[in-house]
């Protein structure tokens, strides 16, 4: 463990940084050498929200850890950090400093807080904030200095203003009054099959739900919006992933990371590949074929298609994460249908489709509202970063339009972390905040930047998006959430924050005069409550700072005449912490003078698949929304006419049903129509899954599976699962699939056989046990076929023979062991040693019995074939065959001797013949596999 940190004391690490070491005159924040596009200063602070039991500093005891990471750095640099412990109205309780040498790897430090300040203090219970402050710049070596840590570090981050990175984390001390939350319905998720339960809302009545807790008609889907594959440099195996890998090098593509996603229990996953990666090369390939980079892109967006049209649950998502880190800036188009590149190859042919200069957002703002395409703001600085018109995080209408989300929250992008836990995390809503200021209209989303294949599993944050019940998630549907902004940021993905204000959700930007009522709502499915909440305010393009507005969940206020925006934030009793969309709003002065409703009529087409609601609507000054209900539940709205709304009529029962259109004006008056009936007839659905028996052949080379499938309406394909993987699949009867068995191990296995028919329901066989052995043999035997005569075996005389009398099983050779009619005895041998490392032994022989005895009951002449050691003491008679064996043709004969590993023994086939008549015992191709 690093060693503990004290309130202003210097910190030492293996290579100590000592005073005597000063930062470089120019505080250059990046090194002078040149480094790859791919690159930036990180520093994470991990903050437990609550005291560790388990340490005896105090009971409110706990470690705040620092984590500083700089990849690709040609020279060392030197971090200048500083910790402060803040009360909750912004008071600097506590602090403490640090200088640390970076070079290769990443640096890892811990405070140990007692639970009290520097002095011996014991603060009061309440919520804190840790603040975490650092800078890198250039380390240059002087004569010694006596210069204090603290003033230096001071001096350090002052100096390198723009370049620091700032963290803060909420911390528990003691107990905290829980704050009052509205009563409010969970909205659906795609596990729920039934109407949610109420959400835990500090356990306030439903009952006293407002007009939007309960009833808003939405579905929310959990996911990540921001992660790496082998087409650029993510794709990283667990094992070995220890950050961002070389361009198209790592093991795992798209697909891979869909499924593991799918496996994860995540509704969809963007994977969002370096735009300038698809050369190959973190730099520029010069050698690159342009060609060869805009199949790979439109092989990623064919992948997400097809995953999508076989996996109606989840969606995939394929783009491009666009720009660099230094000076610049990186940031997600989510539905860009062709590859955008500023680098060119030697013949001067561009390394992609459209060109965009490197760092050029206004002008790719521009292309971006031109084509319709969206985007996120990925992990971005307050400072140096998104530079339009020379500001950075500088507005643009066209950016306006085109970006949609920012990154609030990051978990680590190299964390190989599989069960949710990883604590490396860092928070941007500094520079969200400052986008909201400049007039951007931008959601929170949480992300998790993942390179190594654990795509979506490092914490449980995810980004959760509104869409309408009764809408499939779609990439249109979602698209369209995303335009919308019904977005929220998470740490939990079992929990949810809505804010409405009046009528309005977040994400919409509405007029209003008057009172405005702001709700922050929030559910836990997992019984989690809520330890904070607080509603802030800002002014989109005044370019100022965004400030709380109120601690409540409720607010009721009159905002000054102009712009605003607001959002809400809250902290659960874990210290997860969730972000709301904005609403924006546009107070006007007059008061609400206009009381007159719109008038609105309601109409209805389809019974069945999609159905149409449509709505005419006019008022005095403007109609604002129309909602469509159907049997008094809300199915969705639509803000400009023609109003419509499209609805999957699987979500209604096979009934008569009544429509009902309410439309609203600025003012929040609202007119209702008169009634609609109409009547919903779907097929009813297929649920009989089909029935299905498996069977397998063969046990090396090529194996056969096989399957037996049957439906009440038809198969649609067959599936084959060896030992739980799929293997293959078969469309048509007889359904069966060929299997190189060298792909298993040598070893008992188990063949499972599912069947599927069109309404994607799904029968299963039973298991099928089967075994595979592709072991190499050994043939231990000598001459086994006697086609070199007597040579190494020991035989009777004559007992080796070609003579023509009896014909050999195979050439001309076969051992021939009495056959006289008198009393006689025969005998045949070899020694042989079995390797002490088979792992099986295998002795095969073919014999045939002739006799001219009739008896069918008495066993006059005999052949006995037994194991001796090499002493001749029997070790085992493996049988014994008689004048009643007798017959027209060769039988093949198998012992397993695998008992007798790492042994030398001797086969042995005496033949013993009685003095009447005659009996002939014939052996051939003797053989002793050892595998």
């Amino acid at each position: 463990m690093p060693s503990i940190v004290q309130p202003l004391r210097f910190k030492h690490i293996a290579t100590q940084v000592s005073l005597a070491l000063i930062l470089g005159a120019g505080m250059a924040v990046t090194a002078s050498a040149s480094v790859a596009d791919h690159h930036e200063f990180e520093a994470t602070l991990h903050v437990p929200y609550k005291a560790d039991a388990s340490l005896r500093a105090g009971a409110e005891a706990r470690y705040f850890t620092l984590e500083f990471d700089y990849p690709h750095l040609k020279k060392e640099q030197a971090v200048s950090w500083r910790v402060e412990l803040l009360t909750p109205d912004g008071r600097v309780l506590d602090r403490w400093y640090g200088i640390e040498k970076i070079f290769n790897k990443a640096i890892s430090n811990k405070i140990l807080w007692t639970g009290k300040t520097s002095k011996g203090e014991v603060i009061r219970d309440g919520l804190y904030q840790v603040k975490l402050t650092a800078v890198a710049a250039d380390v240059v070596a002087t004569a010694s200095s006596n210069t204090a840590v603290n003033t230096l570090v001071e001096r350090n981050l002052q100096v390198n203003k723009a370049g620091q990175e700032v963290q803060s984390w909420p911390m528990q001390v003691g107990k905290v009054a829980v704050p009052a939350m509205p009563g409010f319905t969970a909205l659906n998720t795609r596990k729920t099959t039934t109407a949610p339960k109420a959400g835990i809302a500090n356990k306030m009545a439903v009952a006293s739900l407002t007009a939007a807790g309960g009833s808003l008609p939405y579905t929310i889907y959990y996911g990540n919006l921001h992660s790496q594959t082998n087409h650029s440099d993510g794709g990283g195996d667990l094992s070995s992933c220890t950050g961002a890998q070389n361009p198209q090098s790592a093991a795992y593509g798209p697909t891979d990371a869909y499924q593991y996603a799918l496996n994860k229990g995540l509704d969809f996953l963007m994977t969002s590949e370096h735009n300038h990666m698809y050369d190959g090369s973190d730099s520029t390939n010069a050698s690159a074929n342009p060609a060869t980079a805009k199949n790979l892109y439109q092989s990623g967006l064919s992948a997400a298609a097809s995953f999508n049209s076989s996996h109606s649950n989840f969606l995939a998502i394929y783009g491009m994460e666009w720009g660099v880190i230094t000076n610049g800036g990186h940031l997600n188009i989510f539905n860009a249908t062709e590859l955008l590149g500023w680098e060119y190859n030697s013949s001067n042919q561009l390394i992609g489709d459209t060109f965009v200069a490197k760092g050029d957002y206004a002008g790719l703002y521009t292309l971006m509202r031109q084509r319709g395409w969206i985007g996120q703001f990925n992990h971005p600085s307050s400072s140096g970063q998104f530079a339009a018109n020379g500001v950075a995080l500088g507005y643009t209408a066209d950016g306006d339009q085109a970006m949609v989300l920012c990154e609030v929250l990051n978990t680590s992008a190299f964390s190989t972390n599989t069960t949710e836990t990883e604590t490396g995390r860092s928070t941007y809503e500094g520079a969200c905040n400052k986008a909201l200021e400049a007039g951007f209209h931008i959601a929170f989303s949480s992300d998790q930047d993942n390179h190594c294949a654990n795509w979506g599993a490092s914490y449980t944050n995810r980004t959760g998006v509104l869409i309408p019940n009764g809408m499939p998630l779609t990439n249109a549907n979602f698209i369209d959430a995303l335009k919308a902004r019904r977005v929220f940021a998470t740490m939990d993905k079992n929990s949810q924050i809505i804010l409405t204000a009046n009528n309005h959700i977040m994400g919409e930007r509405f007029s209003n005069s008057g009172p405005l009522t702001l709700t922050t709502n929030f559910a836990s499915t997992t019984g989690r409550t809520v330890s904070s909440v607080v509603i802030y305010e800002g002014v989109p393009g005044r370019n100022g700072t965004v400030s709380q507005l109120t601690s409540a969940a409720t607010a009721t206020i009159t905002p000054a005449v102009g712009e605003h925006f607001y959002y809400a934030k809250i902290t659960q009793d874990d210290g997860n912490i969730l972000w709301s969309a904005p609403v924006w709003v546009t107070q006007t002065s007059g008061g609400n003078t206009d009381t007159t409703a719109p008038t609105v009529s309601a109409s209805e087409s389809g019974n069945s698949g999609n159905i149409s609601f449509s709505a005419s609507a006019s008022d005095n000054v403007g109609v604002t929304k129309v909602e469509f209900y159907v049997d008094g539940v809300l199915k969705g709205s639509s803000t400009t006419a023609p109003y419509s709304l499209s609805l999957n009529s699987t979500t209604l029962t096979n009934a008569p049903h009544t429509l009902v259109a309410k439309a609203y004006d600025a003012a929040n008056n609202i007119g209702t129509s008169s009634s609609v009936n109409f009547t919903v007839n779907n097929p009813v659905a297929d649920t009989t899954p089909p029935t299905v028996t498996a069977s397998e052949t063969g046990s090396s080379g090529n194996i056969t599976l096989s399957a037996s499938a049957s439906d009440n309406v038809g198969v649609t394909k067959v599936e084959f699962y060896v030992d739980s993987a799929l293997k293959g699949t078969s469309t048509t009867a007889p359904y069966s699939l060929s299997l190189n068995s060298t792909t298993l191990t040598n070893a008992t296995h188990t063949l499972v056989a599912k069947a599927y028919d069109a309404a994607n329901n799904v029968g299963s066989s039973a298991s099928v046990n089967f075994s595979v052995n592709n072991a190499v043999s050994t043939q231990l035997i000598a001459n086994s076929s006697f086609e070199s005569g007597a040579a190494s075996w020991t035989a009777t005389s004559g007992v080796i023979s070609n003579s023509s009398g009896q014909a050999a099983r195979t050439g001309s050779y076969k051992a021939w062991l009495n056959g006289y009619g008198s009393t006689h005895t025969d005998t045949l041998s070899q020694q042989v040693t079995i390797p002490s490392t088979a792992n099986s032994a295998m002795l095969s022989f073919w014999l045939k019995v002739v006799s001219d005895e009739t008896t069918t009951t008495q066993a006059y002449d005999t052949l006995k074939v037994q194991v001796q050691n090499s002493s001749g003491t029997v070790l085992a008679t493996l049988a014994t065959y008689s004048n009643l064996d007798k017959g027209s043709s060769y039988l093949n004969k198998t012992f397993n001797l695998s008992a007798y590993k790492g042994q030398t023994i001797r086969i042995v086939f005496t033949g013993v013949e009685g003095s009447v008549t005659a009996t002939a015992f014939l052996i051939d191709d003797v053989t002793l596999l050892a595998q």
